[in-house]
């Protein structure tokens, strides 16, 4: 990809196309490259974390002044979860540009969840020191306010999968869910994570995922969504959104 379309794609122009070569540039192609002074996007992807995680705050802080400090803690970790943000990533086509190494390329390193999280969260610290806060806010926000039209009302509640199954669960006398990983397949790079949620001696659900955490998350929205339908509205990959009084056991 170009650097004017891909920088197009981000909306930020860099005054210095080194922080975004070195915000693409993973360990495995630096090492290979120039293994006697290596130049990844490790340190950039220290700085991105932080800058994603206060922006996100602030963006959410910003949008919902009258939820409280759980529900929005649950949104921001939601959006800046390692799947959430490599979601991102190939919403912007970060998966096209990273710079490889030979052996990662081989091994599918542009379809690994981790490197692109991580990936997106060098190219986040990249914004920052090239434009300042400002730019990162710019950066990281604009694609975070497609998860705010499902929120515009207040009486619906921000919850998880996990987080709103176990809350019921308590509610109704019953005990914790648990969730028991059956089986791990596929090349390190493309691993799938199956996992089963029980109650008791009954199993409530099955899924799949490209995580363990993951798995259990979409195995608690099966649950939920078997009764609760339609009146749960996803809006993230992990949270979703419904009114206060429908999460009660039918």
């Amino acid at each position: 990809m170009k650097r004017e379309h891909f920088e197009k794609a981000i909306g930020h122009v860099f005054k210095d196309p080194g922080l975004l070569t070195r915000a693409l540039t993973h360990s495995s192609h630096a090492y290979e490259t120039s293994p006697d002074n290596p130049k990844d996007n490790e340190l950039l992807e220290f700085l991105g974390d932080s800058v994603i995680g206060l922006v996100t705050a602030e963006f959410y802080f910003a949008a919902f002044p009258r939820r409280n400090e759980g529900e929005l803690s649950k949104l921001k970790a939601s959006a800046t979860s390692t799947l959430a943000l490599s979601l991102l990533a190939r919403a912007i086509k970060l998966d096209k540009a990273i710079l490889l190494g030979k052996g990662e390329e081989k091994c599918g390193g542009r379809k690994k969840v981790s490197i692109l999280a991580g990936s997106f969260e060098a190219l986040a610290g990249a914004v920052y020191l090239d434009g300042g806060l400002d730019a990162a806010r710019r950066f990281v926000c604009g694609l975070l306010r497609s998860s705010l039209k499902p929120l515009k009302s207040e009486t619906l509640t921000i919850n998880n999968s996990k987080s709103a199954l176990q809350e019921i669960f308590q509610k109704a006398g019953f005990p914790a869910p648990v969730y028991r990983l059956i089986s791990e397949k596929g090349p390190a790079h493309d691993r799938t994570f199956v996992v089963e949620v029980h109650l008791g001696g009954e199993v409530l659900a099955r899924s799949k995922g490209p995580s363990k955490k993951s798995a259990e998350q979409t195995a608690a929205e099966k649950v939920l969504k078997a009764r609760f339908g339609r009146k749960i509205k996803k809006i993230s990959s992990e949270a979703f959104v419904i009114e206060a009084e429908d999460l009660i056991l039918p």
